[in-house]
């Protein structure tokens, strides 16, 4: 029952080129960025990274990214990475963008084992129809699109078919965390990391503050510990080493 790891190198061993990856994380908050720093020093390329972005300001995905080792994204929101959009356009990477409730159903779908399930969101556009860029030639064309989905009708109205979405491994990241795998979430950092370690079939946690069995109350638990395979402990240092993504000054 004891899942902790010595380090996060370890933790990500197992992890080879051309794994399937759900990262959590929303923005800054919540990503797991001293595991995917290991798995940089791995070097391990050819992956394909499911997670709401990819990264910002040289952290998080971004290491990978910068480094040409994700080949593709699934994910609802770009932002301000320049490296990404200029891998999109130049057809280096191949991008499935998703609304983002999409997304986070699709992952959750996953992880309690739907194969499959029916949205309203975006039934009468090219997310439905088909026809999004999933890859240009590097030269303005699209080189690959995305197919068509099933469109059904339920009590009159139109609905997409969208699959649930199952990963070789999941990074997330909690604020607490046990010896068994039970984890905690801070604030925002709970949007996406619990419903990408659902989805993940080897789930690895890195934690702020690791605690011994039965000192979270399980009402508090945000994820049970049987989606979790392996844990690390986070020093204060890494810890405490959170980026602020827009900084601004009241009046």
């Amino acid at each position: 029952m004891d899942k902790v790891v010595g380090s996060a190198a370890e933790a990500v061993a197992d992890v080879s080129a051309g794994a399937s990856l759900a990262v959590g994380g929303f923005g800054l908050s919540g990503v797991p960025n001293v595991l995917i720093r290991a798995l940089h020093e791995r070097g391990v390329d050819g992956l394909k990274v499911v997670s709401n972005n990819c990264g910002a300001m040289g952290s998080g995905l971004a290491v990978l990214l910068a480094a040409g080792r994700i080949a593709r994204v699934t994910g609802s929101y770009i932002g301000a990475n320049k490296e990404f959009a200029r891998q999109y356009l130049a057809g280096e990477l191949e991008v499935e963008m998703i609304p983002q409730g999409t997304l986070a159903e699709r992952l959750r779908a996953g992880g309690a084992g739907i194969p499959a399930f029916f949205t309203p969101a975006g039934v009468g556009t090219q997310v439905a129809e088909g026809g999004l860029p999933w890859r240009y030639d590097g030269q303005g064309g699209v080189a690959l699109a995305s197919p068509p989905k099933e469109v059904r009708v339920f009590d009159g109205v139109e609905y997409v078919m969208e699959r649930g979405i199952r990963t070789d491994f999941a990074l997330v990241r909690a604020a607490r965390g046990d010896r068994h795998g039970n984890l905690v979430f801070a604030k925002s950092s709970r949007n996406f990391n619990p419903l990408a370690a659902m989805a993940g079939r080897v789930t690895i946690a890195e934690v702020e503050e690791l605690v011994e069995p039965g000192a979270i109350d399980p009402d508090q638990v945000h994820l049970p510990g049987v989606f979790v395979r392996r844990v690390i402990a986070l020093t204060p240092e890494e810890a405490a080493d959170k980026g602020i993504e827009n900084r601004t000054v009241s009046a």
